[in-house]
């Protein structure tokens, strides 16, 4: 049984540290206090950091103490963690309302009744100048420039505040503070978490486990998934929205999305990776069942195969989605031409929101990318019958895939 619950622990894992801890402390034979510090810096909670609280969710599930950092201080300094300039600073009104929401979100995945949520700023904001020397003198600049984000920018002569040096010690004294048996966190934290257990052993505590999981890429395929790079998918969000999205990642990262998004499990990842590898699964029909599965961890049975069907409904039969939005237009985006009404397409696109302005639908126009009612509109501008909207009263606009508003009327410019 205990081989079983180490096994579930660890899957999909990338390194623990040291090699053998996570054993150990099992064999302690009490609940560990397992740690996770999130810093509200976004509205969203991405499935990127979903992996890691599934994780700890996993912890939990086996009679562990989750500990729940959120790090209201640490992320007014900004973690440096791969990156390869200094993060902006947030203030602490921004963070304030980045928190609220977030825990909100966090409970979709973590069971409320049992976890311990502290805010790092209990501890961190009273440090005075003499507690901050002291937690200096913990390490060194050298020990500092061995994380290869510093390093690299040490090299490149791009600049590193001190403050950015900081930041590990921060939140290793986070781990102090809790007195944590096991940090978790993605691999590009895996320095920070090991300040924690040299911070933990100097304050005669018995050091953490360090345990990693993998990055998630983005829907790009190349980054890591980010609120800033616009590459992602929030737990939040509707099924149909969320069902699109996975649909368009590429086809590389169905079994990663799979072993790291979903309950599948680790021996059905290795049948699909073998499955992808030989051709005997076909790369489309896996990405549905990953993206059903997603879905429905966060929206419950049968969603996913709801929103299957409504996403056919679009991009497969060229229908049009059940929920679309209705706007009214200015008369302005209509012009009189040859004793009739014509309306000018870039300006209408822009005026139902479907495009960031003109010139965006000029161009998506160029590339086929707008439709009426199902149908490629080429024409910039469009005659109409009657006094505006006249026959276009009702008409669907699509840009792109999922971009979708029905003119309902117009308001006096």
């Amino acid at each position: 049984m205990a081989t079983d619950a180490l096994a579930r622990l660890l899957s999909g894992a990338a390194e623990v540290a040291p090699r053998g801890g996570l054993e150990d402390k099992l064999a302690l034979g009490r609940p560990l206090r397992v740690k996770l510090g999130l810093d509200p810096t976004a509205p969203a909670v991405t499935l990127g950091w979903a992996v890691v609280l599934r994780k700890l969710r996993q912890f939990q599930d086996e009679g562990h103490q989750a500990v729940l950092i959120v790090g209201d201080f640490t992320a007014r300094v900004g973690d440096p963690s791969g990156r390869s300039a200094t993060r902006p600073r947030l203030s602490k009104d921004e963070v304030t309302r980045f928190a609220e929401p977030l825990l909100d979100q966090f409970w979709k995945v973590l069971n409320r009744d049992s976890v311990e949520v502290r805010r790092n700023s209990e501890w961190l904001e009273s440090l005075g100048v003499e507690d901050i020397l002291r937690l200096t003198a913990t390490t060194t600049v050298a020990r500092m420039l061995e994380r290869d984000d510093f390093a690299q920018r040490y090299a490149a002569g791009r600049p590193i505040s001190l403050m950015e040096f900081l930041y590990p010690l921060l939140q290793g004294s986070d781990s102090v503070a809790v007195e944590a048996d096991v940090e978790l966190g993605g691999t590009d934290q895996l320095f920070n978490l090991l300040v924690g257990r040299e911070l933990q052993r100097d304050h005669g505590q018995d050091p953490q486990v360090a345990l990693t999981m993998p990055l998630l890429e983005g829907l790009d395929g190349v980054q890591k998934m980010s609120q800033s790079l616009g590459n992602f998918v929030g737990i939040d969000e509707p099924a149909d929205e969320m069902f699109g999205k996975l649909m368009s990642i590429p086809d590389p990262l169905i079994a990663k999305y799979e072993l790291l998004c979903t309950d599948l499990g680790p021996d059905d990842h290795a049948r699909v990776v073998a499955g992808l590898e030989d051709g005997s699964i076909h790369p489309n029909d896996e990405k549905r069942r990953m993206a059903r599965a997603v879905v429905e961890l966060y929206h419950g049975r049968g969603a996913g195969t709801a929103a299957e069907a409504a996403f056919d409904k679009v991009f497969k039969h060229h229908g049009a989605p059940d929920a679309i939005v209705d706007r009214a237009v200015p008369k302005s985006v209509f012009g009189r031409k040859d004793d009739g009404w014509v309306v000018y397409v870039p300006a209408l696109l822009e005026a139902l929101g479907l495009v960031e302005s003109r010139s965006e639908g000029r161009r998506l126009q160029g590339q086929g990318g707008v439709r009426r009612d199902g149908r490629q509109e080429s024409q910039e501008d469009v005659r109409i019958l009657g006094e505006p909207p006249g026959d276009l009263l009702g008409s669907i606009w699509q840009v792109g895939k999922r971009r979708f508003a029905r003119l309902a009327g117009v308001v006096e410019a």
